[in-house]
């Protein structure tokens, strides 16, 4: 008798890599952050010039924000809809 059944194991190696794909949450934070912070200094050094620099910053973070929203996508289908389950 095996200790582990091969669906509990695809089911356990879904959840850890639906763990591992939300780590990009971070990295995606700490991106936009840094993104708005240079955004906010570049406003500081040419005020005349910040309608340019909020439109490409926010056109960089709505880009940056796809990257968390397909990471989320993923998560979701790993935990919930997990397509590997069927093809035991």
């Amino acid at each position: 008798m095996p200790l582990v059944t091969p669906e509990a194991f695809v089911l356990g190696l879904s959840a850890l890599g639906a763990g591992i794909v939300m780590f990009a949450a971070v990295g995606i934070g700490i991106g936009q952050g840094f993104v708005a912070g240079k955004a906010v200094e570049s406003v500081a050094r040419q005020p005349e010039a910040q309608n340019d620099i909020i439109k490409t910053m926010l056109v960089g973070q709505a880009v940056t924000e796809t990257t968390g929203i397909f990471a989320l996508i993923v998560a979701i289908v790993l935990l919930f809809i997990n397509p590997l389950v069927e093809m035991l």
